[in-house]
């Protein structure tokens, strides 16, 4: 199950996260959204829209809003499609415990999508352009990626 890993992670009674049950059929764009999520350490969550869920990565850093600026994303585990509109608390004691807020929204289209590397073009309010994902070190830590805008 794609969301299983999302689903284990969380407390559902005490979140007030989607649990990802609603199905979608493909609405012709697909979503990209960037969170700013205050946890433990702030940082900021990259989500794709890839197979009906949010391929997702942590950006530890604000993401890059010109060519030349780089910045290391983690993959994380997929979250359902509708976290793609979630903003508010996650509770204390909860997993990525603390504030989430909506940081960029809008929808991407895929120019390449390979194992090891990823180049979207993104048109949000924030960012605009063509980004690349770029796996770091695929056979040492495979969930580092290189997250970064290309030049015109």
């Amino acid at each position: 199950m794609p969301l299983e890993k999302y689903r284990k992670k969380r407390d559902f009674q005490k979140t007030s996260e989607p649990p990802g049950e609603a199905t979608h059929e493909p609405a012709g764009r697909l979503a990209y959204v960037i969170q700013k999520h205050q946890a433990t350490r702030l940082h900021w969550d990259l989500r794709l829209e890839r197979d009906g869920v949010l391929k997702s990565w942590a950006v530890p850093k604000e993401p890059p809003t010109k060519a030349g600026e780089r910045r290391l994303a983690v993959e994380v585990e997929d979250h359902p499609l509708e976290y793609g509109s979630f903003a508010g608390e996650i509770p204390a004691g909860g997993y990525g415990a603390g504030t989430v807020e909506i940081w960029d929204r809008g929808h991407f289209v895929p120019m390449e999508w390979e194992e090891n590397a990823i180049v979207i073009e993104i048109h949000g309010e924030k960012l605009e352009g063509t980004y690349c994902l770029i796996r770091f070190q695929p056979d040492k830590d495979p969930k580092n990626w290189l997250f970064f805008k290309k030049k015109s």
